[in-house]
């Protein structure tokens, strides 16, 4: 991306050094080729994401909590974008309570012994800890995101532990 902004400078300033000379043919010429380069820089980006082999998790809060008689002892609130046809592995929380809104397209929670649970944008479910269990996003097109609330107690445990089925 930085990279793409030093050309659309240097760009830039060579229009400004040469515009008394330019006629209206190169301007437009100019302007195609930066709106080439803005439209292919978010298709790029899509191409590596639905490159990607599982969901792609991006934690964006992680704190103690206070004034909780330490029951709940963290927090860690992520970001789940899920692909299309990528599901997480079969894990579970020790310790960990999980909260999983969906906020843009369909995701099947199942739960070890407790069979699925379609969720769609909006919905939300809570997962006990220490339960098996995986989401997918089933849709083969259409990508899928989630809000995700692990409340735990006991801070000294790993979040995750994968469990090979």
């Amino acid at each position: 991306m930085r990279g793409v902004l030093t050309v659309i400078v240097a760009r830039a300033k060579m229009h400004d050094r040469n515009r008394k000379g330019r006629n209206m043919k190169m301007i437009r010429r100019e302007l195609l080729y930066l709106a080439g380069l803005a439209a292919a820089i978010p298709m790029s980006k899509i191409a590596w994401a639905q490159a990607q082999a599982g969901p792609k998790l991006i934690q964006i809060l992680r704190k103690d909590l206070e004034g909780q008689g330490q029951t709940v002892q963290e927090t860690v609130v992520s970001v789940v974008d899920f692909g299309p046809g990528t599901a997480a592995p079969w894990h579970m929380h020790p310790g960990a309570q999980e909260l999983l809104h969906v906020i843009e397209g369909n995701l099947v929670v199942e739960i070890e012994g407790n069979g699925k649970t379609s969720l769609q944008t909006g919905e939300a479910g809570i997962i006990a800890a220490d339960l098996v269990h995986l989401a997918r996003n089933e849709s083969a097109n259409t990508t899928a995101k989630a809000l995700v609330v692990h409340s735990r107690a006991a801070k000294d445990k790993p979040l995750m532990v994968v469990v090979n089925k």
